[in-house]
């Protein structure tokens, strides 16, 4: 009988879904990271009790209940609403496009006025029949005005190469929203955890054995050696040593700054949408918690290639690295006592209800534990 029933690599957000059900279910975990805290990208600095999101802004929100449910057990959620805003050339924008962004952009006031003027600005683009990349698929959507003031500069950053360079496909669809709501989401349930998220996966390991600065890759025998199973959510790629090569990966660099003022703009979040601005947006903390802190601490996102040295973000989903991805999961489904899980072993951008959903599921599965 080995020490543990599951050894657990990643101390994320799905590592410790799962973990809390194994435990509940009277099993045994341990939990390893390299990093030198716990969350993952959910982690929260404490700078003057403003909670600094050290990888990005992380806003809850689902229309799963049962979801919502299950993190509430936990923590308490504050009120919070994502409205972000964009800045195009010193003037500001609500998002997502709304009744409020056609009235900045037009002067209309009506929701007619504004599917008018959409459908004018289409009409340019008309000619296009099949659009062959993000830049003409976006002008057959909504025109020249929204795309070349909100979209193009911004795409463009976030995936370091020009829009006629960037497949059709990442703009399915734009969503205009024809009333004055600056809520960026439909969900029904959204916050923030009162305390911040470090408060959820405190909660969530609390009865767990963690070990953190520790490298999987670096001890990886002796590590496996201590569980029945192991439940992987780090790059799938790198678990076979890059056997078929390496997955593609868009990363973020993160710039902190605290300032002595205690509003810095207004907002928790604005992107920067002119490609001339080498940052996408800038994040105030405080004001996720409505903090009246004496001081601030703001955050600007550069988007970056990645590289051994940065962290991967967001997966390239081309036909190339899905034909690579086919290979790792047809290899992963043939290996004994692993579980893989969370958004770098299923190379997919996750948001933080769907990573609670897997989560569960695979417990449920695995542990064969109703919810």
């Amino acid at each position: 009988m080995k020490e543990y029933d599951y050894l657990v690599v990643g101390a994320g957000l799905f590592a410790a879904v799962f973990v809390r059900q194994a435990i509940e279910a009277g099993k045994r975990c341990l939990v390893i990271d390299k990093r030198s805290h716990i969350g993952g990208n959910i982690y929260c600095e404490n700078v003057d009790d403003i909670h600094v999101h050290q990888y990005g802004a992380h806003i809850f929100h689902t229309d799963n209940k049962q979801v919502w449910d299950y993190v509430n057990r936990f923590v308490s959620f504050n009120r919070y609403t994502n409205s972000p805003l964009a800045n195009y050339k010193g003037k500001l924008y609500n998002l997502p496009f709304n009744m409020n962004t056609f009235n900045k952009l037009w002067g209309v006031n009506t929701p007619q006025e504004a599917k008018a003027k959409i459908e004018e600005q289409r009409k340019e683009y008309a000619y296009i029949k099949s659009p062959a990349n993000l830049e003409e698929q976006a002008l057959t959507l909504c025109g020249k005005d929204i795309y070349q003031k909100l979209i193009k500069g911004y795409t463009e950053k976030q995936w370091g190469r020009s829009a006629t360079e960037l497949p059709a496909f990442i703009i399915k669809r734009l969503p205009f929203r024809f009333t004055y709501d600056n809520n960026y989401f439909n969900d029904e349930y959204q916050g923030i955890p009162k305390g911040g998220y470090n408060e959820l996966i405190h909660k969530l390991l609390e009865k767990t054995e963690v070990r953190l600065n520790t490298n999987y890759f670096s001890a990886r025998e002796e590590l496996d050696a201590l569980a029945d199973k192991v439940l992987f959510t780090g790059c799938i790629d790198e678990f076979y040593d890059y056997r078929f090569g390496r997955l593609e990966y868009r990363s973020l660099c993160f710039e902190h700054e605290r300032l002595e003022i205690d509003n810095y703009q207004g907002n928790a979040v604005v992107n920067y949408c002119e490609r001339e601005i080498p940052y996408t947006r800038i994040i105030e903390h405080k004001h996720f918690e409505f903090g009246t802190q004496p001081c601030t601490v703001i955050t600007r996102e550069y988007p970056a290639a990645f590289t051994a040295e940065n962290e991967p973000y967001y997966p390239v989903n081309d036909d190339t690295n899905m034909m690579l991805l086919k290979k790792y999961k047809d290899l992963a489904n043939t290996t004994a006592n692993v579980l893989f899980g969370g958004r770098l072993a299923q190379y997919a951008y996750f948001d933080m209800d769907d990573t609670v959903e897997a989560a569960l599921n695979l417990a449920k599965n695995e542990l064969k534990k109703e919810l």
